[in-house]
């Protein structure tokens, strides 16, 4: 007689519990994957049945699911459902689209370009420590700043263009994801014509993106130049190759919107929270401060100058593994798969979140402290490397991570060169998850010149 032995399942709550987990999936989500790494280990599975979700919390799981068996993943729950939202930009769409949109925009991040850019996104920054210097009562709200920096040199360095006078933009890329997190919450079975204030202020926000686009389109085609190999030329001559105009612009609208949203929100992100906790550990900045006066002197940062910001260079590091501005990645499993010994099945929603791996105590020394030191050069070789993914990891790596993080190291030493932000007293700072880890309602900061 052949006795069948029953595959392990991951361990994790009661089938019971699942209206709880969706429910927290709404509220507090870095609660719901801190609880179940701490309580149940590195694999968990949430949920009952079909509707399960299979939370991995190793480097090796992250390794499979995001490098060595990615074709198997597609993007998973929230990102799908941020699709309503988004549309099929960069960020969202999936196989053949998405290695056409991969190879148009691939060309824009390219080392040597994005050294070119240096100057202006030192420029950028030069003009933000003014506006910064300027204050001398008061607070600031140093996110708002940040925002608006990242949303400057976005728009000088990818796509040649001056967007300070689109201020609907910051407005609008809030409802975007308010409504991204609302179709991920209620895993779009809410019609999108039901008048809710979320939809409404969607649909309103949808139309003021498309009067964007359309603009930006308009404006660089009467000005054409030699050579313009900017994302904006360069996404205007792929969707022009559409047969169907109405599809052309709506792809257009699609990978402009993502762009627009992915290339300044995940920067701006990691440079509030490194003010923050530059604010929460003075010693830090101190050396953050003294680096940048050693290093620049007066001047405005060069590309060459992104080596010897060294400590800077480790303190972004050690913000984005706390913070890390991608907090979660989701899969959706094409095929069955075995993770970590445990069955996936077909269909299967599976998570990584940088957020609880980056605090992981088996491969992190004190994992909740705020500790650049980690990052030096001779400390870095014996970490596992799937420990620590803030931007992702394989085909799906983030394709502007050296700009973003050329422009968190600019930033941050230029303003401790100029000024000290300190938090206003009482304020409580709380992460909010949404499609990148920022702080909830701003950062009202005080500056104080110390140059």
């Amino acid at each position: 007689m052949t006795v069948l032995r029953r595959r392990p399942v991951p361990p994790g709550p009661s089938g019971l519990a699942m209206l709880g987990i969706l429910r927290q999936l709404a509220t507090d989500r870095l609660g719901l994957m801190t609880s179940a790494a701490d309580t149940y280990g590195d694999a968990v599975r949430l949920g009952p049945g079909r509707r399960a979700l299979y939370f991995f919390n190793h480097p090796d799981h992250a390794k499979h699911v995001l490098t060595d068996n990615s074709e198997n993943y597609h993007k998973g729950i929230g990102l799908v459902h941020a699709r309503r939202a988004l549309g099929d930009g960069l960020l969202t769409s999936e196989g053949e689209l998405w290695r056409k949109q991969r190879k148009v925009i691939q060309p824009v991040f390219q080392p040597r370009r994005i050294a070119q850019q240096a100057d202006t996104v030192a420029a950028e920054a030069a003009h933000m420590v003014e506006r910064l210097r300027a204050h001398r009562t008061g607070t600031v709200d140093v996110l708002q700043e940040m925002t608006g920096l990242t949303l400057g040199v976005l728009g000088r360095t990818l796509l040649d263009t001056d967007l300070s006078g689109f201020r609907s933009l910051g407005e609008a890329f809030e409802s975007m994801q308010d409504q991204a997190m609302f179709e991920m919450a209620s895993m779009s079975m809410v019609p999108s014509w039901v008048p809710l204030p979320t939809q409404v202020r969607f649909r309103r926000a949808r139309r003021e993106l498309q009067r964007v686009v359309d603009h930006l389109v308009a404006d660089r085609v009467g000005r054409p130049g030699p050579g313009q190999d900017d994302a904006l030329s360069r996404l205007i001559e792929s969707t022009q190759r559409e047969s169907d105009p109405r599809v052309g612009r709506q792809r257009m609208r699609d990978e402009l919107v993502t762009l627009l949203l992915a290339g300044h929100e995940t920067t701006a992100s990691t440079l509030g929270w490194t003010f923050h906790l530059l604010d929460r550990h003075p010693q830090v900045w101190e050396k953050v401060h003294r680096e940048a006066v050693e290093v620049l002197g007066d001047r405005n940062p060069v590309y060459e100058d992104l080596h010897r910001l060294e400590y800077t260079g480790m303190v972004i590091s050690e913000v984005i593994r706390l913070f890390p501005p991608v907090w979660m990645l989701s899969r959706k499993a094409q095929q069955a798969d075995e993770v970590g010994g445990y069955p996936v099945p077909a269909g299967a929603d599976v998570l990584i979140c940088p957020y609880t791996l980056h605090r992981h105590r088996d491969f992190w020394d004190r994992p909740e402290t705020f500790d650049p030191e980690r990052f030096r050069r001779g400390a870095r070789a014996d970490r596992t490397r799937y420990a620590y993914v803030p931007f992702g990891a394989g085909p799906r790596f983030c394709v502007g991570s050296h700009l973003g993080l050329m422009e968190a190291v600019f930033v941050t030493a230029m303003v401790a060169r100029a000024v000290r932000l300190r938090t206003r007293p009482g304020y409580q700072v709380v992460p909010e998850p949404m499609l990148s880890l920022r702080i909830r309602g701003g950062l009202p900061m005080t500056v104080e010149h110390v140059s």
